[in-house]
């Protein structure tokens, strides 16, 4: 298998997609912050005191993935059409689940927007938290899934 961000003489590049054409693309990624059941507890019940946790990590998550491009060296700027997440609470484990959603049509795919929207997402609860629970643990940033494009259908197993 050979790595498409380097030419032939090994230099970095972007990668040319000017002739590929337009499909349909998704990409699902996730991630999970663990904490204490009291951080936890306040999070459920509203009572962080920077304000709607969830709702910001949304924001946040949303942002990132538009934002992509700047972050990621070799990542195309897209027009994404697209990005959802979600949180699962799992308060067996003290944690929340993040799920993000992202989708394009498109000459490129949105796996990294799904990651970087997982990630900030992540981050942000974790800002938004800290100064109740700085022992909170970002983990499991993964892609689960993608569609569309040349390399076909991924999904992760479980």
């Amino acid at each position: 298998m050979k790595l498409t961000h380097f030419d032939e003489e090994g230099k970095a590049r972007m990668v040319d997609v000017s002739k590929k054409p337009a499909t349909e693309r998704e990409a699902v990624a996730s991630s999970s912050v663990f904490m204490k059941t009291g951080t936890l507890k306040l999070i459920m019940d509203r009572q962080i005191s920077k304000g709607d946790v969830l709702g910001v990590a949304r924001v946040a998550g949303i942002m990132a993935a538009k934002k992509t491009s700047e972050l990621i060296p070799m990542c195309h700027p897209l027009n994404i059409t697209s990005v959802s997440i979600d949180f699962v609470i799992d308060e067996k484990k003290s944690k929340i689940d993040i799920k993000t959603t992202v989708k394009i049509v498109g000459q490129t795919g949105v796996e990294m927007e799904a990651l970087v929207a997982a990630s900030a997402a992540a981050l942000t609860i974790y800002d938004m938290c800290k100064a109740v629970d700085k022992g909170m643990v970002i983990s499991d940033i993964m892609l689960l899934k993608k569609s569309g494009g040349k390399s076909g259908e991924f999904k992760r197993k479980e």
